[in-house]
């Protein structure tokens, strides 16, 4: 299996990093605002040249190699707890195929919220203009990735693993309720962390070559989603009424806090032979999780602290999700 031979995924978000151009003078503590458009004719440019089917790009007939991990040990839920040391290497390498396909569930949960968050943001917008053209051009590589993560549950011979029925009625509301701004930071929260695991996935040689593949595909993909979130929530930070940037800040954090609970599905341990109870109680009690978690969602954080987000009740929340040190 050979994965997308893009040589540097963190190209289409550099160049587009180097645009300039700004828009009537708005400007927040990081300068001034690029222009809509431009930032919206960088990434379709950067979608024209940086995209994949999954389908075709990816060896889904190829035999999973034998001794192999689903996802680095070092991001596994329990990796340093007494519990991971009790388990055998066989049993460690088992726990990582179903949090991979647990995690790709997650995925999906959110990519479909993402998805309706978007339509929602491009609804009374100029169907001309080359901001609703890109957004819907997102749409589709989410509806692609929605069908890869899938595909590679599916591939793994593991089951499905939906978030809590509570999250799942949280998911629904907040889709429901949520200003454009707070829309914006929660697509933020949902692509970033599992970004920055994805990025030390993909080069990582005692993975599946398959799951290297996938996360390879959405890695290079999500670097233009970041950076039409960003450019889009800084504009929204400054230009929205006063009570939606207080309410974003409110529902940010609480999303924070049931996003962070969803990262790690309970079901993953008793079907790998685990006492769920005590596995959960390990994961809470892990130092290592807590730093992994919060390295993850740093470059995040810093960012949202920087335009305005994480203040006041927000900030709380924030830190209440364990994201935020």
């Amino acid at each position: 299996m050979t994965p997308p031979t893009d040589p540097d995924p963190h190209a289409p978000a550099r160049a587009d990093a180097d645009a300039s151009g700004a828009v009537d003078g708005l400007r927040d503590a990081l300068g001034l605002l690029k222009d809509r458009e431009q930032v919206a004719e960088r990434l379709l440019a950067s979608a024209a040249k940086h995209s994949f089917d999954p389908d075709t790009e990816l060896d889904w007939d190829a035999p999973l190699e034998d001794g192999k991990w689903f996802w680095p040990p070092e991001l596994v839920s329990l990796y340093g707890t007494p519990m991971w040391h009790r388990m055998s290497e066989e049993q460690r390498i088992l726990l990582s195929r179903h949090e991979a396909a647990a995690l790709a569930s997650l995925g999906i949960w959110f990519e479909i919220i993402l998805m309706q968050l978007l339509v929602r943001h491009i609804y009374d917008k100029a169907a001309t203009s080359a901001h609703v053209r890109y957004a819907l051009t997102e749409i589709e590589d989410e509806c692609r990735h929605s069908k890869m993560f899938a595909r590679l549950i599916a591939r793994g011979d593991t089951p499905w693993y939906p978030v809590s029925r509570t999250h799942q009625n949280l998911g629904r509301l907040f889709k429901t309720v949520s200003t454009t701004p707070g829309s914006f930071t929660a697509t933020l929260l949902g692509e970033e962390v599992l970004d920055w695991m994805q990025r030390l996935t993909f080069p990582d040689e005692r993975v599946q070559p398959l799951v290297r593949g996938v996360t390879r595909i959405h890695v290079v993909e999500e670097a233009r989603h970041v950076r039409y979130a960003r450019e889009e929530l800084r504009r929204q930070m400054v230009t929205a009424p006063r009570w939606s940037q207080e309410f974003t800040r409110v529902t940010s954090g609480e999303f924070a806090r049931v996003f962070s609970v969803a990262f790690v599905n309970p079901e993953v341990y008793p079907n790998v032979g685990l006492d769920r109870r005590e596995a959960v109680a390990q994961v809470r009690a892990s130092g290592h999780r807590r730093e992994v978690m919060q390295t993850g969602a740093r470059r995040l954080t810093e960012f949202l602290d920087e335009i305005g987000v994480l203040r006041g009740v927000g900030r709380r929340l924030w830190r209440a999700s364990g994201l935020v040190g």
